[in-house]
């Protein structure tokens, strides 16, 4: 949140006329559910699954960088070979690293479409406890919360029914 915002949020809070008696505060933590969540551990696995082959060559890329450092830091290399293993690791170091940052990019783009899904319905979730239990003002986002405001257990159990 904008810092702005969570000023002016605050300011709405202490400009309303509040008794501690009718004023209910709850507070989610959203990380907790990206971590938690049934729907996110399979969302993590089918991700896992996805990307599978891609991180498996990208380890077998490192194991061959590996293999041509131990070979260059060798003295028994003639220099036609020196100069065709040092080649052939340049290449490898440019195409590890496009790969390497494609695949950061794509991971991290069908991380958030999966996840798109969660955070709707958990906010569906969310609203829902605040309705029924007649919440003033649910947080998402605080430098500290007393345990006691935390409605993220209740949450995750509601979105794993």
């Amino acid at each position: 949140m904008k810092a702005w915002k969570w000023w002016l949020a605050m300011l709405s809070v202490a400009a309303m006329p509040v008794h501690a008696a009718d004023f209910k505060l709850g507070y989610i933590n959203v990380e907790r559910i990206y971590r938690e969540a049934g729907a996110s551990i399979a969302i993590y696995k089918k991700l896992d699954k996805e990307f599978s082959d891609r991180r498996e060559e990208l380890k077998k890329m490192e194991t061959r960088a590996k293999d041509l450092e131990s070979q260059l830091g060798g003295n028994s290399l003639s220099q036609d070979d020196r100069k065709r293993f040092e080649r052939e690791y340049a290449s490898l170091d440019r195409d590890y690293r496009a790969k390497s940052r494609e695949l950061a990019e794509d991971y991290n783009q069908r991380r958030n479409e999966e996840f798109a899904g969660v955070t709707e319905r958990a906010n569906r979730v969310v609203k829902e406890i605040a309705q029924r239990e007649n919440y003033d003002l649910i947080l998402q986002d605080a430098v500290y919360i007393n345990p006691k405001f935390d409605l993220t257990p209740q949450v995750l159990k509601e979105l794993d029914k």
